[in-house]
């Protein structure tokens, strides 16, 4: 693998990870878990500035687009576990980016909402986006970026229909997701 352009000597040979002989049978698997962590990795340093981890982007996002969320929506939503997602919660709570309120419907539940004041991290949060797409795409053409846009949808598509027939498969009906849970036999 040849080092990445424009990069401090060393630092790109620490960042990239070669195709191990083990999945060398499935070289696009490894290219996408060794762009996915890259990608994880460069967007969480961007959250970093403004307070935020990786993943709570996706909640506020969530929130200022749809209103005031129940959190098990929210997990549903966010493909997340009970766990996580009141962890992610109780930091956004403690940094005055969301409240949690008594579900009004269901008193089981709890209601999330975004404040006033995070309002001025929505801005922060959306320009994050194209500096992404921008650090991903340098030196891609109009139409290679597009092209990569549709191949990833395909990809992606192609990912749905296998966890949804995997999930059917193993539990004889349609999933809401991928289950997580270890196996229980």
């Amino acid at each position: 693998m040849s080092p990445l352009p424009s990069t401090p000597t060393g630092v790109a040979d620490c960042l990239s990870v070669p195709l191990l002989a083990g999945a060398s049978g499935g070289p696009i698997s490894h290219a996408i878990i060794r762009v996915a962590r890259l990608h994880h990795m460069l967007a969480g340093q961007l959250l970093r500035r403004s307070g935020l981890y990786t993943g709570q982007e996706l909640v506020m996002m969530h929130l200022w687009e749809n209103g005031p969320q129940r959190q098990v929506d929210l997990i549903r939503l966010l493909d997340s576990d009970a766990a996580t997602m009141t962890r992610s919660v109780k930091r956004l709570e403690r940094a005055g980016f969301v409240r949690r309120r008594p579900c009004p419907t269901d008193r089981r539940a709890v209601l999330v909402e975004p404040t006033q004041a995070s309002q001025a991290l929505r801005e922060q949060v959306e320009a994050l986006w194209p500096q992404l797409d921008q650090l991903c795409l340098e030196g891609f053409t109009d139409a290679e970026r597009t092209e990569t846009r549709k191949l990833l949808e395909r990809l992606e598509a192609n990912l749905v229909r296998a966890a949804a027939s995997n999930i059917t498969a193993e539990h004889g009906k349609p999933g809401r997701g991928i289950d997580r849970r270890p196996d229980h036999h």
